[in-house]
C-alpha cells in the first residue's frame, strides 16, 4: 500500500519552505558566510539561562496549567501594558505557547477552514501561507511594494476582502523586509476593518526590534482590540529561539477556544522555558537594549554596503533583515542567490521564498557579526560587479 496516497491532497500540494535547500547547500561548504538564518547570534543572557538551570536543579519539571504558569502570565500582562499600552487579563486573555509559530497555527485553525479565505500581505513569514493551507483555507496574497516601503495600504486590503474572508495576518516589524507600520499607517487600515467581521492576527514577534519611533499595534485602536489576536514571544528580542516560547493575547471567548486546541495538541509550553521567561521579563530589558543597539549598528552597515555594491536597498527600520533589490543585475532571485552561494560562498535567500511578490529581491539578516557582514558585503560587491560587467 502506498501510504502517501492516504495523505490529504492539500498537505501534499503544499510545497516545503523555499529556504531549506540553501541551508542544505551551505552545510557542505567551507568558509561560507550565511546571511540567511533568522535568529539572533547572541546567546540567551546569562541570568535567563541561570533561571532555567536553577529550575531544573530544583526538579521543577512538571506540567504547568494549559495556559502557562500564572506568574508568567502576570509578567506578560505587565510587559504588554508597560511597553505597548495594551491591557490583557492574565487569567483569561493570555495563552503561553510553543513559540509564536504555535500561536499562529492554532489561531488559524480556530478561524479558518475549507471554503474560507485568509488575507496575507506578502512578502511575509513563510509559515503564514503554510499554516493557512494546512487548515484547508485559501491564502489570498496582497503584494506589498518597495515604493510603499512595504507597508500595507488600505486600498490593497479592501480589494482583497471578499465575503469569504475570515482573517488577515499582519506581521510588523516585517520578516523578510524589515518594514514597520506606525500608528497613522494603522489608522487607515482600521478604517477598512472596523465594521467588518474579520479577525486580525497581528504577529509582533519583532516588536522590540524597532529602530525609529515606537512600535505600534493595530490592537491599540479600541475598535480593533476585540477582533485582534496579538502574537509575540521571546525568541527574537531575548535571544531565546531554542527555548520555544511565545504567547497570544486576545478577548476571553476567543482565547478559551485557542486554549482548547493547545490543550489537546500540546498540553502546555515547556516549563523550563517558562521559568526562564519570567526572569527575562523581570530583569532582561537592559540586555535587550544592548542587543538592539548592536543590531542597529549592523543594520546601517549592511544597508550602506548593499547600496555601494550597486543594489537598490530599501532602509529597514525593524526586525533584523534587509531586502535588497536585485533587478538591476538582470538575474532572477534564484539565479542571483544560487550563483552568489556557488561563486562567492555567501548565503542569501531568494525573495520569492516569501511569496511571489518577493521575486527580484533577496533576504539577508544582520544577526551575525560585523566581521561576517563586512566580508560578505565585499564578496557581494565583487559578484555584482562581475554580473553587471
Amino acid at each position: 500500500m502506498n501510504m502517501k496516497e492516504k495523505i490529504k491532497p492539500h498537505i501534499l500540494a503544499t510545497p516545503p519552505s523555499g529556504i531549506r535547500k540553501y541551508f542544505d547547500l551551505i552545510n557542505e561548504m567551507k568558509d561560507a558566510i550565511s546571511l540567511g538564518i533568522g535568529e539572533p547570534d547572541f546567546e540567551t543572557p546569562w541570568s535567563i539561562r541561570e533561571e532555567g538551570i536553577y529550575s531544573l536543579e530544583k526538579g521543577k519539571t512538571f506540567y504547568s496549567s494549559n495556559a502557562g504558569f500564572i506568574e508568567l502570565r502576570y509578567e506578560i500582562a505587565n510587559y504588554m501594558k508597560n511597553r505597548f499600552n495594551l491591557e490583557y487579563n492574565p487569567q483569561s486573555e493570555i495563552l503561553v505557547t510553543v513559540g509564536g509559530s504555535e500561536a499562529i497555527d492554532i489561531t488559524l485553525r480556530a478561524f479558518a477552514g475549507p471554503g474560507d479565505e485568509v488575507v496575507i500581505p506578502e512578502p511575509s513569514f513563510v509559515a503564514y501561507k503554510g499554516c493557512t493551507l494546512f487548515t484547508g483555507a485559501t491564502p489570498v496574497p496582497v503584494e506589498l511594494k518597495a515604493e510603499d516601503r512595504f507597508k500595507l495600504k488600505p486600498r490593497q486590503l479592501l480589494d482583497a476582502i471578499t465575503d469569504k474572508t475570515k482573517a488577515i495576518i499582519i506581521g510588523y516589524p516585517n520578516n523578510p523586509t524589515g518594514a514597520t507600520m506606525d500608528y497613522d499607517d494603522y489608522k487607515a487600515i482600521v478604517e477598512v476593518l472596523k465594521d467588518k467581521d474579520i479577525m486580525v492576527i497581528s504577529d509582533e514577534i519583532y516588536a522590540e526590534l524597532t529602530y525609529r519611533g515606537r512600535h505600534a499595534s493595530i490592537a491599540q485602536f479600541p475598535e480593533m482590540k476585540e477582533k485582534t489576536i496579538v502574537i509575540n514571544g521571546f525568541s527574537k528580542a531575548f535571544a531565546m529561539t531554542g527555548w520555544r516560547l511565545g504567547f497570544a493575547c486576545g478577548q476571553p471567548d476567543v482565547m478559551e477556544q485557542l486554549k482548547k486546541i493547545h490543550q489537546y495538541a500540546i498540553m502546555c509550553a515547556p516549563t523550563t522555558a517558562q521559568f526562564a521567561a519570567v526572569e527575562a521579563l523581570k530583569n532582561g530589558e537592559p540586555e535587550v537594549r544592548r542587543m538592539v543597539e548592536e543590531y542597529n549598528r549592523r543594520r546601517l552597515v549592511m544597508v550602506d554596503g548593499f547600496r555601494k555594491a550597486g543594489l537598490d536597498c530599501f532602509e529597514p527600520v525593524g526586525a533584523f533583515y534587509v531586502f535588497p533589490d536585485l533587478r538591476s543585475t538582470g538575474l532572477s532571485s534564484d539565479e542571483f542567490c544560487e550563483r552568489l552561494l556557488m561563486e562567492e560562498k555567501v548565503l542569501m535567500v531568494p525573495g520569492n521564498a516569501f511569496g511571489d511578490s518577493g521575486e527580484g529581491f533577496a533576504w539577508a539578516t544582520y544577526a551575525t557579526s560585523l566581521d561576517n557582514i563586512r566580508e560578505a558585503l565585499a564578496r557581494i560587491r565583487r559578484f555584482v560587479d562581475k554580473v553587471k560587467s
